[in-house]
């Protein structure tokens, strides 16, 4: 199979820590290569304005510790109707694009399968596409972890640990809302990182009424516990996609805390909230996010110019993977090359519950869950 010869590099959705990794080893890869590498501003928006830009080697030598990503970032909706991905294309052929390497989540790798689609591209010229999984919500199938999950995964470490500190010396609860609008990954793990005393996730499908119980249980066990000022403080880790809203919940609680307790100090049981938010998203990469997305970006180029084409680079250091899914990447031992098409019937499954690890996450969690409240 003939390889590519000319190769764009997009960013697309959210925003990922490890995106200019990525993006700089493709790069510097492709073109030692002998493949012309240049980028793509502003994702499937800026495809359609036209605005391509050189990537070569002085362009990309810095960007390794820089967070966000060079190429820009932008949604466009309009990416879902079939002309707007026919003007994409022409596009594509007017620059002598044979290659185009996606870094971004489900939706920017839903749109890569498309643009690439045979059927729609019909007699045209041929378009090869490798995506790359960059999502600090970590829900994308069949890779053990996406580019960016591990520097969110920190900042929020950070963040709960100086909340931790003031809600010690105020024995006070906070309820702290991350990033995680379909996918509670990051609520999980790091509830387990902050040695939080509960964690709150749309995976569990629970409905508001439960999740008020579990949070009043879990204030009431906590600070009914004899022991050091240590333990009376309580840190709540919820994550954006859950029903309901963090203002609400704080107010539910509230009223529930003053029933349990109507002639106390109305300071004994104080309860805050802290959003996250797009703090989560920023500041610079990890180590392990930079060399993540230069592995993955390797993999990626390597396989276009190889002639590989419709697949994801996954990170996967242990998986097996069926023929007919996924093989190890030649290029590096620890990654692989996944059929596009199976990543995003996955991620669906993942995202709606079906998925054997959304259930064993959730199971695991009511047992760690049990835990605590002994």
């Amino acid at each position: 199979m003939a390889g590519c010869k000319r190769i764009a590099i997009l960013t697309s959705g959210g925003d990922a820590p490890g995106m200019n990794a990525a993006i700089r080893a493709a790069a510097l890869v492709g073109r030692a290569a002998g493949a012309d590498i240049v980028g793509v501003e502003r994702g499937y928006r800026g495809l359609l304005d036209d605005a391509f830009v050189p990537l070569m080697p002085g362009d990309v030598s810095g960007i390794l510790r820089e967070g966000g990503t060079i190429l820009g970032s932008a949604r466009c909706k309009d990416f879902h109707h079939r002309e707007v991905r026919d003007k994409a294309r022409g596009i594509l052929a007017n620059r002598g694009i044979d290659g185009l390497i996606v870094i971004g989540g489900n939706g920017s790798l839903t749109g890569a399968l498309h643009l690439a689609d045979p059927k729609e591209i019909g007699s045209g010229a041929p378009l090869k596409i490798i995506g790359l999984p960059a999502s600090i919500d970590n829900d994308l199938g069949m890779t053990g972890m996406s580019i960016g999950v591990d520097t969110a995964m920190n900042t929020i470490v950070e963040a709960c640990d100086k909340i931790a500190d003031t809600a010690t010396a105020h024995d006070r609860t906070f309820i702290i809302e991350v990033m995680g609008r379909d996918c509670g990954y990051l609520a999980m793990t790091s509830a387990i990182a902050v040695g939080a005393d509960l964690a709150l996730f749309p995976e569990s499908g629970k409905p508001e009424s439960a999740i008020i119980d579990q949070i009043v249980q879990t204030v009431l066990t906590v600070r009914g516990r004899s022991g050091s000022r240590r333990s009376r403080r309580v840190l709540i880790i919820k994550a954006e996609g859950v029903a309901v809203p963090t203002d609400r919940l704080k107010q539910l609680v509230d009223a529930r805390l003053r029933d349990h307790a109507p002639d106390a100090d109305p300071s004994g049981i104080e309860t805050r909230v802290t959003v996250l938010g797009h703090v989560v998203r920023g500041g610079r990469p990890s180590a392990f996010d930079r060399l993540l997305g230069s592995r993955l970006g390797n993999v990626a180029v390597r396989a276009l110019v190889a002639g590989d084409s419709h697949k994801m680079a996954a990170w996967m250091p242990q998986e097996d993977l069926p023929e007919e899914i996924g093989a190890r990447s030649p290029f590096d031992p620890k990654c692989w090359l996944v059929d596009l098409a199976a990543v995003l019937a996955e991620t669906e499954n993942l995202l709606s519950g079906r998925s054997p690890l959304t259930r064993w996450r959730a199971g695991a969690f009511d047992e760690i869950e049990d835990a605590l409240l002994l």
